[in-house]
């Protein structure tokens, strides 16, 4: 199982002076079960690029294969396309429609035909997964915070229980505390569920701790496609389109440059911890 892209292009306002391309030349395989990073600076075609993959936005030329099967094709439901691959937009607001919380958490598997048992026992489920007390069910999304909508937002997603779940900066207006916990908790929730992840963020640290993949998007074409420790590596390839490496890439660098025999391939900080451990452990019995 697959989503499979091939050629694709798109540009806005074709055929008029003002014609842009977003997306350049895509060819691209998300397979089932992976655990993906994507970023780029502002402008790069993230999100262009996230929106085809379930058929909100069609390319200007190109084809895209869910499962083999090409999304345009005249017989091909694109209304069960976007029932498995779900999409948690940067803006909250803009999925957050019915009156009360429960309410649009349920909202999803309602329209798949599910019984009412069902319903309610997937938006439980996915609330109680996002870190929504039942205090809330009854409150207008409206009149929470815009953390809650955020973990709201999501658990409407995940309540349509989707093979793919793809979020665009999902822990933007998320304290620290919380970011870990929603991020933690969709990091178990993917290895249970063999679900596939496409994790879009600005956060450099989120994506070293959680991605197996890192797809680098640049001025609309896919610069690097790669595991997430050979894509870092190129740190300063990143920097100059205005991206960056972990913390932890800087730091082991620079003791290397120092003298120091630390791995540079290490991104998280409980990695870096025990090489930088080992090493200065090594040093002192060899004096």
């Amino acid at each position: 199982m697959s989503i499979k892209l091939e050629n694709i292009n798109y540009a806005y306002s074709v055929d008029t002076i003002m014609e842009s391309a977003a997306l350049v030349d895509i060819n691209l395989e998300i397979e089932a079960g992976s655990f993906i990073g994507l970023i780029g600076h502002t402008g790069s075609g993230k999100s262009t690029l996230i929106q085809h993959l379930n058929g909100l936005i069609k390319p200007t030329s190109g084809n895209i294969y869910y499962n083999g099967k090409n999304i345009y094709d005249k017989d091909f439901n694109m209304r069960n396309l976007r029932t498995h691959v779900g999409l948690v937009f940067q803006y909250p607001e803009y999925q957050l429609f019915e009156e009360t919380v429960f309410e649009d958490v349920c909202f999803g598997p309602k329209n798949l035909g599910l019984g009412a048992d069902e319903v309610r026992a997937r938006a439980e489920y996915a609330l109680d997964i996002v870190g929504i007390d039942k205090e809330l069910y009854n409150k207008s999304p409206f009149e929470i915070s815009g953390g809650q909508k955020r973990r709201v937002a999501i658990a409407g997603v995940l309540a349509m229980q989707p093979e793919y779940l793809i979020l665009d900066e999902p822990t933007a207006g998320l304290d620290p505390g919380g970011k870990g916990e929603i991020l933690n908790q969709i990091a178990i929730l993917q290895k249970e569920k063999n679900i596939t992840v496409i994790l879009v963020s600005h956060s450099m640290e989120d994506v070293a701790k959680y991605v197996e993949r890192i797809i680098v998007m640049n001025q609309g074409r896919i610069l690097y496609d790669d595991e997430t420790r050979k894509v870092f590596a190129h740190y300063k390839e990143l920097e100059s389109i205005g991206l960056a490496a972990p913390q932890v890439t800087y730091i082991l660098n620079k003791l290397k440059e120092s003298g120091i025999a630390v791995d540079t391939s290490l991104i998280t900080i409980e990695d870096a911890c025990r090489e930088i451990y080992d090493k200065m452990a090594g040093a002192e019995r060899k004096s």
